[in-house]
């Protein structure tokens, strides 16, 4: 049963007050059973996080994924100084020449921006060439591990039309808190509603505004795929055409189960690749037979796997917290 839990965690965790209860008595389980399993997991470290997933660009944060070109032998402090910017999320060592790859994202008050941020962590670093590769198109961002082995191998990417809200006090609380990791117990968001003196009525409503208006994505568990056995992903790059017959191919590839994020991005006179997703597996083999798949389906001039050597960073940004202001006067000073 650890498998279909761990599935149905990352699919869709059920937003009542007992989630684990619910899940429960969806697999004909007890809700001790169910915790029991997943507090095993989450000790384990193979439940990374279980929170709700912010869209950063619908809450007014600007992000871009950044490839640095870095020598060897400056990579370990490069990465230090890179990491220290509490806007990284994602950062690891890729083969290739652009070796540090990495996604900041800086707040709508930013007073650097985005490309001034990049320009100074590149002066810091000693890169010798960097690339910024914003969204600019979203086909896909949806993680969900294949642990029963029974997803099928293509999947539905349904469009979602979002609405329009008017973000109050309260919306901008539970943002604040919901983006958390959970507890493995009962009631899990209990903590949430005492301190913001609600009900689960009003806290599961304001989550449902949220994700209607796309701001939420979704509520679910994110797994460590090492840890939950899928030790091949790989970042694969696509030399496909720009414009609408792009934007063709990059629906045709996030349709397979086995891609968790796609996106269109800028091509450069040092970098023609511009059809991003990414590509899990439990091994090698099948993350590139998986590719070979793909590859007979997506109309590209090239192709190009790049895994991972090393994993330097993963976590969520903290959003609305100070933090990123007090990284900016600090630097800001330095430039002066």
């Amino acid at each position: 049963m650890k498998d279909e839990i761990l599935s149905r965690i990352q699919k869709k965790f059920p937003l009542v007050a007992r989630p684990f209860q619910a899940i429960g008595e969806e697999l004909g389980m007890s809700e001790a059973e169910v915790l029991e399993i997943l507090q095993e997991q989450k000790q384990s470290n193979i439940i990374r996080q279980t929170s709700a997933i912010f869209d950063t660009k619908r809450l007014g944060y600007k992000s871009s994924l950044v490839a640095f070109k870095v020598k060897a032998d400056k990579i370990d402090a490069g990465v230090e100084i890179i990491n220290s910017h509490p806007g990284i999320s994602h950062n690891y060592e890729r083969n290739h020449d652009f070796n540090i790859w990495f996604t900041l994202g800086v707040s709508p008050e930013s007073k650097l921006g985005l490309d001034k941020t990049v320009e100074i962590l590149a002066k810091l670093t000693e890169a010798d060439d960097f690339i910024m590769l914003p969204t600019l198109k979203l086909f896909k961002i949806n993680v969900k591990l294949n642990t029963t082995g029974k997803d099928e191998k293509k999947e539905k990417v349904k469009k979602v039309v979002h609405t329009e809200i008017e973000m109050t006090p309260l919306h901008n609380a539970i943002v604040r808190r919901a983006q958390y990791d959970i507890e493995m117990v009962s009631e899990p968001f209990k903590a949430i509603i005492d301190e913001l003196d609600i009900d689960y009525d009003k806290f599961f409503s304001i989550l449902k505004e949220l994700q209607d208006a796309g701001i939420m994505r979704r509520f679910a568990s994110i797994l460590n795929h090492r840890k939950a056995g899928f030790n091949a992903n790989a970042m694969v790059v696509w030399d496909v055409d720009q414009g609408e017959k792009g934007e063709e191919i990059g629906a045709t590839a996030a349709e397979f189960s086995a891609v968790s994020h796609c996106y269109l991005r800028p091509k450069y006179a040092n970098w023609p690749y511009n059809l991003f997703t990414m590509v899990h597996g439990k091994t090698k083999e099948e993350t590139n037979g998986i590719i070979a798949e793909m590859a007979k389906e997506i109309d590209a001039k090239s192709h190009m796997p790049l895994y991972s050597s090393r994993e330097f960073k993963k976590i969520r940004i903290e959003y609305f917290t100070p933090a990123i202001e007090a990284w900016e006067d600090e630097h800001s000073r330095q430039e002066a």
